[in-house]
């Protein structure tokens, strides 16, 4: 490039008219304007390739600039083809040789200058179309000019300036200021715009922060990436969708949509308003995906609870070459346990370890907990005892798992030996509480109360829930009411629990009185409410009660849960409506197992053994596979209707399906269907054959058998192996004594009374409510607390009296 420089001092560029001579090497199509315009742009790349030829030249058909290695690359400065910016771009660069010629050590710093003063000269041209940063970047390292575009930037004191530009800036803001007030009038208002934006956010004035950051945006003024952030992590906070699409609509205008960050939290903020397929739309649309990007749309997935979608964008992730960090795994190990997918997991467990990932407590700490949620607790916990740390997560992964699959006293031997080196927090209690309760260690649930006092916990709701149906587990109801009353937030899962506990101990018309109190509150039942509430109907078959409760649940659009609508089937059916228990199974939506279990004991209840056999045969042809409960509900229908060879044939084809082993509830509910029918041998010899011990039940099914057809002989063998097994069992006594009776047995029937009395047996009265309007009455066997109960007792008499009429004049 020595030619250049003594060009531009003989007084620059010599601009030549076209010549006769050029035009006739030259096409006159758009190829050679295409060629021509590749050979300028190669030049500028890198001049010091290229000869200038134009103070030596002596003939004008010489080329002003040839390639060093290729001569047929040539450049002429008068050329009709060449592109209308080579001559700027030619005259500039020779300007900044001249200038600066001390300033160029190399040809890269050369091609960075000539770069600067174009950006420059591109800013003036239309500053409209520039991020004007000056007054907000926080860094030296943000550009205080950003070309909207292509995200080129322009620095104020950068040292490749050419000379002119302040100058020239300082001339465009006067003529800005004297014409509306230009940058006089638009800075004041955006000086520290990310804190005003942050503090408007804590405020909960979301609305404005987005505004301001729009009316900066149409001022040419870009915000900073951190005010992005800040303003989608509030839109995620409080999911508001509607702002969050605003934000994302600025962060197009401002050319931030391609942000890898920015990008990343627009994913989370969409997914945490529900709208997943918007969130793939962002992902899909950034230029590049790194491992946080793959992660934040799987984890969306997951969170949506679609596994499946989470594991084939896993699958795209790897196609890509892109490794999976311990986050990843986190999310998708998660996944796996939300849909049991025990072998999906086994594989992840494989890639963690080939990968390096084993030894990350968080990691393994997830390990645990998709196995314990896998129902493989032993793999579980040899996970656990081979972690190098554990940490509190570690620990309640692990006793949660134990106390989940009924483990409980396993799970407080874990907690005993977690408490010598880490201290439980509010989760820890949580899930030992429901350890508690699986097992109905009542005292250690206690212990458990007295140090969450202790810890301050007992004001947490959920600490309090969970309390609250440990102790109505425990059958301790007034404990849990206690709780209950005392706590200082109650929510749905609060009175649901409570209302359960009730429900669970028989005490129906609590549980409904709690409701009514619920409702006088203000808390909206959920479908669990509704579940207890149900079976508190059923419990004491108050029909109008659970009438009320169905228009409830159809308002509050729970009708179509399968598990609501089980339960309804079941108290319509308790209550003697099989009617209207059979229209609600038919209107379900999604019948699973148990849906058709409840409907074939119903039947069952009602001795409807023909219509039970009948909706069983219904229930296989659409492919649904009979379990234990299933084969359980029509045996007890075939007993209630004395089909004994019906009932044989199912129960032989239940020993022949491999899906269900025999359990002491079939061989009773067997001995039952023989006994009533008065095949009592074959009772005692199907219970004599039983492959599994027989309990107190079974001999007390046989027992009332014999009652009720006079069979002294088994009566007594029933009755001795029941006593074997309970011998305070006072049932057992007065069914002997009704056998010995029957058959005139009076001084056998004498001596088993004597026994009851020295031992104080006393059978357990009975109970009976009615229902009478929207009140629930209970009624006990020689219980006169009711306020009504002389009126009762007169209203008896007249009933027997009447009664007993009738039979002397039959």
């Amino acid at each position: 490039m020595a030619g250049l420089g003594a060009a531009a001092g003989g007084g620059g560029l010599c601009w030549i008219p076209n010549h006769q001579h050029h035009q006739q090497n030259q096409d006159q199509g758009g190829g050679q304007v295409r060629r021509t315009r590749q050979f300028w742009k190669k030049f500028f790349s890198d001049p010091s390739h290229w000869w200038d030829n134009r103070t030596d030249k002596r003939n004008p058909t010489f080329p002003d600039f040839e390639h060093r290695s290729t001569a047929e690359k040539a450049l002429w400065t008068d050329n009709r083809f060449n592109p209308p910016w080579a001559n700027t771009r030619l005259t500039i660069m020779v300007q900044v040789q001249e200038q600066r010629r001390s300033g160029f050590s190399t040809p890269e710093t050369f091609g960075k200058i000539v770069g600067v003063e174009l950006l420059w000269h591109k800013f003036f041209s239309d500053p409209s179309q520039w991020w004007d940063n000056r007054f907000i970047k926080k860094s030296p390292k943000y550009p205080d000019f950003e070309y909207k575009s292509t995200h080129e930037g322009l620095w104020l004191e950068g040292w490749l300036n050419p000379p002119w530009v302040k100058v020239k800036l300082v001339t465009m803001a006067l003529n800005e200021i004297q014409s509306d007030g230009g940058l006089r009038s638009r800075v004041p208002n955006f000086v520290g715009c990310g804190g005003n934006v942050s503090k408007l956010c804590q405020e909960g004035r979301l609305n404005e922060a987005v505004h301001m950051v729009e009316l900066m945006a149409q001022q040419n003024f870009r915000a900073p990436i951190n005010t992005y952030v800040c303003l989608l992590k509030e839109c995620t906070k409080r999911k508001a969708l509607a702002e969050g699409k605003r934000v994302h609509a600025l962060m197009v205008q401002t050319g931030l949509d391609s942000n890898i960050f920015l990008g990343s939290t627009l994913i989370k903020m969409y997914a945490k308003c529900g709208n997943v397929l918007d969130a793939r739309e962002v992902f899909d649309s950034m230029p590049e995906h790194n491992v946080f990007l793959w992660t934040t749309i799987i984890s969306a997935y997951v969170n949506h609870g679609q596994a499946e979608e989470a594991f084939n964008l896993f699958h795209k992730m790897q196609q890509t070459g892109i490794p999976p960090n311990n986050v990843t795994y986190v999310v998708l190990l998660k996944a796996c346990a939300s849909i049991a997918a025990l072998e999906q997991g086994k594989q992840l467990h494989s890639d963690i370890i080939r990968n390096g990932f084993e030894s990350d407590v968080v990691v393994g700490s997830t390990l645990v907990d998709m196995y314990a949620k896998c129902r493989q607790i032993e793999d579980a916990r040899k996970v656990f005892n081979n972690m190098r740390t554990r940490n509190l997560v570690s620990w309640n992964a692990i006793i949660a798992g134990y106390s989940r699959h009924g483990l409980g006293k396993e799970a407080l031997d874990l907690y005993e030996e977690m408490k010598e080196g880490v201290q439980p927090d509010i989760v820890t209690y949580v899930v030992i509480l429901k350890a508690c309760a699986s097992i109905a260690a009542l005292e250690q649930g206690k212990q458990l109360h007295l140090d969450i006092i202790r810890r301050g916990f007992e004001s947490d709701v959920i600490v309090g829930n969970t309390l609250v149906d440990m102790y109505a587990k425990g059958r301790c109801i007034q404990d849990a009411r206690r709780v209950f009353d005392n706590l200082q937030e109650r929510d749905v899962v609060s009175w649901s629990a409570i209302i359960a506990g009730y429900a669970e101990l028989g005490h129906g018309k609590e549980a409904l009185d709690l409701y009514e109190q619920m409702r006088q509150e203000g808390v909206r039942p959920n479908n669990v409410t509704y579940v207890v509430l149900l079976k508190a109907c059923a419990s004491i078959a108050a029909l109008e009660k659970g009438k009320q409760l169905h228009l409830d649940i159809i308002g509050s659009g729970f009708e179509l849960d399968v598990i609501v609508g089980s339960t309804l089937v079941d108290m319509y059916a308790k209550c003697g409506r099989i009617q209207d228990a059979r229209q609600v199974f038919n209107n379900m939506h999604g019948r699973d197992v148990v849906s058709w279990n409840v409907m074939i004991a119903g039947y069952a209840q009602q001795g409807l053994g023909k219509e039970a056999l009948t909706l069983l045969e219904q229930m296989q042809r659409e492919g649904i596979k009979p379990d234990k409960v299933t084969y359980l509900s029509v045996l007890s229908a075939c007993s209630h209707s004395g089909l004994v060879n019906e009932g044989c044939h199912l129960f032989e084809s239940m020993c022949k399906d491999p899906g269900v082993t025999p359990t002491m509830d079939h061989y009773a509910c067997m001995v039952d269907l023989l006994g009533r029918a008065g095949f009592l041998p074959d009772a005692e010899d199907l219970i004599s054959k039983m492959p599994i011990e027989p309990n107190a039940v079974v001999w007390m099914t046989l027992l009332s058998a014999a009652r009720n057809h006079s069979h002294v002989e088994i009566g007594r063998h029933a009755f001795d192996c029941v006593l074997k097994l309970e011998p305070e069992n006072a049932a057992a006594h007065v069914l002997l004594s009704n056998i010995y009776a029957a058959a005139g047995q009076r001084r056998e029937v004498a001596k088993i009374r004597k026994a009851m009395n020295d031992t104080g047996m006393k059978k357990m009265p009975g109970c009976s409510w009615t229902e009478v309007g929207n009140q629930v009455d209970t009624s006990d066997v020689g219980n006169t607390t009711h306020p009504q109960s002389k009126e009762i007792g007169s209203e008896l008499a007249t009933l027997v009296g009447t009664i007993e009429e009738g039979r002397l004049y039959a």
